[in-house]
């Protein structure tokens, strides 16, 4: 397995990490056994990274990563890093009604995390979406406490832009930002990729596949369970649906004419963009996770990059990334 260093103060890991929430929540129903084999298959393969939200389920993913990790061999469970996120607050019913960055509630969240999670340690803290009602310079200094106390390692970030990226920084050592990027959502590259290089934070990229979108696998025709928030994104909607697939139809000519996958492809153009940016993969299933791990073995010339930025200019898809309301959320896009 290849391996990236996250930031210039966070830790090796696999170049590619297993995104978990899918395993959980927000794509519909899950396979349990299927879910555990696939995190198994994941640590077989050398994948280290494990990213995961408490959340995901309301701890339900924290609670099948414990049962992935206490059934995994010994040598792969200790190699293996948790990523959690927390903050977000949920309703009985499933919903969100924001977020709480209190010191307080950092040190309540990490004790339940390690709890269910069934660790003494977090690899990496983050918390989901910025608090507004709380500096970002206390949510921090929290987690920094958690550091001192030895309950977490490493502190992460997600979704912020670079003013509190540079503030965060400026209160204690960051490894990595988590934050969407891909082919169809390079929102990053203006402003918050060139701050976080300067400031030597990693960065975790997930929805390197659009949730899906473009892994060449999701169709016109496909219909989505009440349960999956795509049928609520924007990016799945009527005509932006179909502007988007017309967007992965010209990614997979190229695709095609290397010999690989449409989600290959558009993972190793993420693998591609640096070093210091690791991949989340959101492999649900094994077939899923063989396919992504493919990606490592795909090389892109500078004649491919050129092409893809053809098929896929910047800005080209149709639709944002979230529904408004939580688009409202995010620190990164203000």
């Amino acid at each position: 397995m290849q391996t990236r260093t996250l930031g210039t103060t966070g830790p090796q890991t696999s170049a590619l990490g297993l995104g978990c929430m899918g395993m959980s929540a927000l794509y519909g129903d899950s396979d349990r056994a299927e879910s555990l084999a696939t995190i198994h298959a994941a640590l077989d393969a050398g994948i280290t990274l494990l990213d995961t939200g408490d959340f995901y389920g309301m701890g339900h993913n924290e609670l099948l990563l414990n049962e992935a990790l206490r059934t995994a061999p010994a040598a792969a469970r200790e190699k293996a890093l948790t990523s959690v996120k927390f903050g977000a607050l949920r309703t009985v019913e499933g919903g969100f009604s924001g977020y709480d960055g209190r010191p307080a509630a950092v040190k309540n969240f990490a004790a339940y995390s390690l709890q269910r999670l069934g660790t003494d340690h977090i690899d990496i803290y983050r918390i989901a979406r910025v608090d507004p009602d709380v500096p970002i310079e206390e949510t921090i200094g929290a987690i920094a406490e958690l550091v001192e106390a030895g309950h977490v390692r490493h502190i992460g970030l997600s979704e912020v832009g670079p003013d509190t990226l540079r503030r965060a920084a400026a209160v204690a050592p960051i490894a990595d930002l988590q934050i969407e990027y891909s082919l169809i959502s390079r929102g990053i590259e203006d402003a918050i990729l060139p701050t976080a290089r300067e400031l030597g934070i990693g960065i975790t990229a997930y929805g390197v596949l659009s949730r899906g979108l473009i892994s060449g696998h999701f169709t016109r025709d496909r219909k989505l369970a009440a349960n999956d928030f795509r049928g609520m994104s924007p990016r799945f909607q009527g005509d932006n649906l179909d502007r988007n697939l017309d967007l992965v139809d010209a990614l997979r000519k190229i695709a095609d004419q290397k010999g690989v996958s449409v989600a290959q492809t558009a993972i190793a153009w993420v693998l591609s963009r640096g070093e210091d940016i690791v991949p989340l993969v959101g492999a649900r299933r094994r077939d899923r996770l063989t396919e992504a791990l493919g990606a490592l073995d795909v090389t892109l010339d500078a004649g491919d990059l050129t092409a893809i930025e053809q098929a896929i200019p910047a800005g080209a898809a149709a639709g944002d990334r979230y529904p408004a309301a939580q688009m409202a959320h995010l620190d990164s896009e203000h």
